[in-house]
């Protein structure tokens, strides 16, 4: 993975551990498998306990992380536990692959 991504992921994480406290964040598709091509995004799989609807959830994710000067857009999906779980009891192929070959950039410690 080049620098520049590297950078990018470490301010992106830093930024929700502070401001948005999520369980965990894990990153996703042509980035975490190896293959990113010129316009790819960087996918993010958010995972934190909340009651927000779902697009409330997405905006408020897309307002801590925004940076204007960044070239490389990036795409977060945020769930809770419970959404998740009730994906993979569905054999949600698309979230079993993140699970198997994402790349888990933060998980906060168990209290």
């Amino acid at each position: 993975m080049k620098d520049e991504i590297k950078t990018i992921l470490s301010e992106i994480v830093e930024k929700l551990k502070s401001e948005y406290k999520p369980l965990k964040i894990i990153l996703f598709g042509s980035y975490a498998y190896g293959n990113p091509a010129e316009d790819s995004d960087i996918d993010l799989l958010i995972l934190k306990n909340t009651n927000r609807r779902r697009v409330d959830r997405f905006v408020g994710v897309k307002r801590i992380i925004y940076d204007s000067n960044r070239k490389i857009p990036v795409s977060p999906l945020v769930y809770t536990p419970n959404e998740l779980e009730e994906r993979l009891r569905m054999g949600d192929d698309f979230i079993k692959e993140i699970f198997q070959k994402g790349v888990v950039l933060y998980e906060r410690a168990s209290s």
